[in-house]
């Protein structure tokens, strides 16, 4: 029979003596300074200029970003904080969201109809198809169809994820890689059809590395584990995949391609210009990698005044408060400021003060360019 007195006496003298162990670990902690990367947030010291930018000093066009309730938005609250960040159009790259191709098709129409009833001209839907369901011609002319059928729908360019080369199987059971021969249809119809085609592929190349004291994604992989692909038994290297993506861009001339977070070749901006000079067919933008560029300001602003007709404003995640360091880092001098996710960057940014004449292509002349649909109207209002 449990002798309740004495359990709850043990109980009792257990609690005490963990709450004395934790009590002695915070006293040492306390006198050795200890604490733990994630909660050391020192405050600057440095007294200089600081110009907190929260409206673009041009109308720009966001061609990277993902608003996953489109068919229910409220656009009209949408497009009032864009007009407050100067923002002229954005882009909707997860047209279609998620799901069985019935879902994806009327996520789609159900997307186009809200954004025609309440706020036309002013947002933009890419579509999506799966790349898993290769397996022969009549698959991948089926996709093809899809983005013929969402172009004439409204539809204005083809989003990739970079579940293509990372994680999509065929039939058989074998990675779909970004150049696999069997998607070339899917290429060509945008080339066709006159939509550029935005992809991701692979993702930052230290999420191959060892997750140790070197790497410098290593909070990011501490906090998003499955990020890590360095122990894949089924996912390639990270120069593989980019290797493949090229080799497609090679191949299918006529489409044009948006290399997205700048092709993440931002740590290495000469070999990035030389993938632009080689690939004439192909232009980038910034979403979600700024911070590679806030970090470098002297070689980053170098290179967006060299290749300033092959740039465009990109964010990916849609949050108006974080759009204020883009302009901060893009239209400022300032130095030695925070941004605004640690996992994403624990490093200092610096402004890279670009001339007028660039900021304006990188905010709106380039993408008008490659999307005839969007009114020029919109940037001289």
């Amino acid at each position: 029979m449990i002798n309740f007195k004495n359990l709850f006496k043990s109980l009792l003298i257990l609690a005490v003596f963990t709450g004395a162990i934790y009590y002695s670990i915070g006293i040492i902690e306390d006198r050795q300074n200890i604490m733990s990367f994630e909660e050391y947030e020192p405050i600057s010291s440095l007294v200089v200029e600081e110009n907190v930018t929260k409206k673009a000093k041009f109308p720009f066009i966001d061609v990277h970003s993902h608003l996953w309730d489109m068919p229910v938005r409220d656009l009209d609250k949408l497009v009032g904080e864009m007009n407050e960040l100067n923002m002229a159009y954005i882009v909707n790259l997860s047209g279609s969201g998620f799901g069985p191709q019935a879902v994806k098709d009327l996520y789609l129409s159900n997307s186009l109809e809200n954004i025609n009833e309440n706020q036309p001209g002013r947002i933009g839907l890419f579509v999506n198809v799966d790349f898993s369901t290769v397996g022969n011609a009549k698959d991948v002319e089926a996709q093809a169809n899809i983005i013929r059928d969402a172009v004439a729908k409204g539809a204005i360019g083809l989003k990739v994820y970079k579940s293509l080369g990372l994680r999509d199987k065929d039939f058989q059971g074998n990675r779909v890689a970004v150049d696999d021969p069997r998607l070339g249809p899917i290429w060509d119809v945008c080339g066709e059809l006159g939509i550029p085609v935005l992809i991701h592929s692979a993702d930052p190349f230290p999420f191959w590395q060892a997750k140790n004291e070197k790497n410098e994604r290593w909070y990011e992989l501490k906090e998003k584990p499955n990020r890590f692909y360095g122990e894949s038994d089924f996912i390639p290297p990270f120069e593989d995949i980019i290797e493949e993506q090229h080799r497609m861009f090679k191949r299918h001339p006529n489409t044009t391609f948006i290399n997205a977070h700048l092709g993440w070749l931002a740590h290495d901006l000469e070999r990035l210009g030389k993938h632009l000079d080689e690939h004439p067919n192909v232009v980038t933008e910034f979403g979600a990698v700024i911070a590679e560029l806030g970090r470098q300001p002297i070689a980053a602003r170098n290179f967006m005044i060299k290749y300033q007709d092959r740039i465009m404003f990109g964010k990916d995640t849609y949050k108006k408060e974080e759009y204020f360091l883009y302009f901060r880092v893009l239209e400022t001098n300032d130095e030695y400021f925070d941004y605004f996710r640690k996992r994403h960057a624990f490093w200092k940014m610096y402004g890279l003060g670009l001339p007028d004449e660039v900021l304006k292509k990188i905010y709106h002349e380039n993408a008008l360019k490659l999307f005839p649909s969007i009114s020029k109207k919109l940037i001289s209002q």
